[in-house]
């Protein structure tokens, strides 16, 4: 079917190879080479340019590539309002979430639209946000969950829930002793903190810089789970969402350092790129997740 020559070439493209190609839609490399052959015959054009360690487009290449994403986005539009016919929602949906929103809060707002749609497939990315960011703008994801803020012109943004943001310290640490603390108390701290991407992080920045704090140490970990494990263990004290750390506060693993200005707070928010169609199954999801926080 000419769709799915169509879908081969398109991958073929943005991957630059064939063999990486194949491998993200499941098909052999020669079935791969035949779709593109098969391709090329029908539209009586070479399309692209191989080499052993990448594929350009030609000319006539560049020419279909565009109009080929037209097509199969069409397609899919398609079948969609076909099936809306038969009230039903199906497709797949590629979700990306930052690190606390697909830890901690998408699962059970998954379950539940998997519950409702069962003929929606689901495929999750888990990244910090400028990864998720990226992958958005560059249509690898329908949509993206995100921490914090982001400025790309070419994205709908859509504030979806608030994240109290709170610090925390090991259960022996001298502060737990403070009923409340401010700034001064925080100065020369050994701090414990996500990598740079993170909207934990630009969140830990701007409140360190915020509030003029100097720390004594720094120690940066690439997820959440490690710098929570890494407080319990008493490696320092971090700013983290209250979502991460529910249990251990719990448990008495770790003591929330109270501060007497207001609570700390930021948006969890919905990405999605402008010029690109929102699916049916998309739109549903979405409809879910700003219904949730009603």
């Amino acid at each position: 079917m000419i769709i799915e020559a169509l879908r081969v070439f398109v991958t073929v493209t943005e991957q630059s190879h064939f063999s990486r190609a194949a491998e993200l839609l499941n098909i052999s490399q020669p079935g791969v080479s035949l779709h593109i052959r098969n391709l090329e015959n029908e539209i009586g054009a070479k399309l692209l340019h191989r080499s052993p360690k990448q594929v350009r487009l030609t000319e006539a290449g560049h020419i279909l590539y565009q109009k080929a994403k037209q097509i199969l986005r069409l397609y899919v539009e398609a079948k969609q309002d076909v099936q809306l016919l038969q009230d039903q929602v199906t497709g797949t949906i590629h979700i990306g979430a930052s690190f606390t929103i697909g830890e901690y809060v998408l699962p059970k707002q998954l379950a539940a639209f998997a519950a409702q749609y069962p003929l929606v497939a689901i495929e999750v990315t888990i990244g910090n946000t400028e990864e998720i960011v990226h992958a958005v703008r560059t249509n690898e994801l329908d949509i993206g969950l995100i921490e914090g803020e982001t400025h790309a012109g070419d994205l709908h943004i859509t504030p979806n829930m608030k994240d109290e943001m709170i610090i925390i310290a090991p259960a022996d640490h001298p502060l737990t002793n403070q009923r409340f603390i401010n700034g001064e108390m925080l100065q020369n701290q050994v701090w414990v903190l996500r990598e740079i991407g993170s909207g934990t992080r630009a969140y830990s920045d701007q409140f360190i810089q915020g509030a003029s704090i100097t720390p004594k140490r720094t120690y940066v970990f690439n997820s959440s789970q490690s710098v929570k494990e890494s407080v319990v263990a008493g490696l320092g004290i971090a700013l983290l969402s209250r979502w991460i750390v529910r249990k251990e506060l719990e448990l008495g693993e770790l003591t929330e350092l109270r501060l007497r200005t207001a609570r700390l707070e930021r948006s969890f928010s919905i990405i999605r790129h402008k010029e690109e169609k929102t699916m049916m199954a998309a739109q549903m999801f979405i409809q879910r997740l700003l219904a949730a926080e009603k």
